[in-house]
């Protein structure tokens, strides 16, 4: 099938593209960077070198491909994790899951689509309920700012997906990303806080998290392709508490024993996925 990518060069999209390549389908997938060009070329993909918030390139370039499958796979994160200074960046990325969504979506309609794949998150839920949910649990649409505009933002590109006419949708929400790239690697910004002692065990370390290999979301996205309708947890089959993964993980990068302070009780939810199996992306 003829696909289209938006956000080729990502810690996805760069395994991501490769992937659909192996599986038969012809790629174009986007960058922001002419110097980028040649890095899609090498993974496989015919390289579109557009801004996704201008509406018109994105319509152009999306007539000129004739997709059969439009992917919005785009990110704008920090290199650098600080709490503190991520609400221009969220802001970035939820014009990019709004704003970004709808053109590529008017434009798969246009030309005829018949898939529009999604890139969602699955460490937005709310503190509610069990530790272990599925996609129907609450959202946590009132959490503090900056996250709580990222995740209406990222709920309002889900919602102009799933209830899109005369094209299937498919959402798919990742976990904490690990792999090549993402925060979690072994030259991530998490493993060099982590090395410093920054990446502490809270209160009783119950916080879950749900992890995923870059290899598994982008395995996901090529399942996507021909498979499923509708919203999707995309997780690994093992979520753990903070205070087992944060002393391994510190372990694997060669940091020290990480430090304990005192928090609140409160937990965080992970997913689990009846579904198909962003550090920055």
């Amino acid at each position: 099938m003829r696909v289209f990518v938006a956000g080729g060069t990502g810690v996805i999209g760069r395994r991501l593209l490769p992937a659909l390549v192996a599986a038969g389908h012809e790629v174009t997938a986007t960058t922001t960077s002419p110097e980028k060009a040649a890095l899609l070329r090498s993974l496989g993909a015919t390289p579109s070198v557009l801004d996704a918030l201008d509406e018109q390139a994105v319509m152009a370039a999306v007539q000129t491909t004739a997709p059969e499958v439009v992917m919005n796979q785009l990110t704008r994160l920090p290199q650098r994790y600080d709490p503190r200074s991520l609400g221009p960046w969220y802001e970035r990325t939820g014009r990019l899951r709004v704003d970004a969504t709808r053109h590529l979506l008017t434009a798969a309609r246009d030309v005829g689509a018949v898939r529009f794949i999604y890139q969602s998150i699955a460490f937005m839920y709310g503190l509610t309920g069990p530790a272990v949910v599925d996609e129907d649990a609450p959202v946590a649409v009132d959490a503090p700012e900056p996250f709580g505009s990222a995740v209406r933002a990222t709920l309002e590109g889900e919602r102009l997906i799933v209830e899109a006419e005369g094209i299937a949708g498919v959402v798919l929400r990742y976990g904490q990303l690990y792999g090549p790239g993402t925060y979690f690697a072994a030259d991530g910004d998490f493993a060099r806080q982590a090395r410093q002692r920054r990446v502490p065990i809270v209160g009783r370390g119950g916080g879950i998290f749900s992890f995923l290999h870059v290899d598994d979301a982008a395995s996901a996205a090529v399942c996507a392709v021909t498979h499923g309708h509708g919203v999707y947890n995309v997780v690994d089959d093992d979520p753990a508490p903070a205070r087992e993964w944060i002393p391994v993980f510190g372990q694997a990068v060669g940091a020290p024993r990480p430090l304990r302070v005192r928090g609140g009780g409160s937990v965080q939810h992970t997913c689990g996925s009846p579904g198909p199996t962003s550090g920055p992306s």
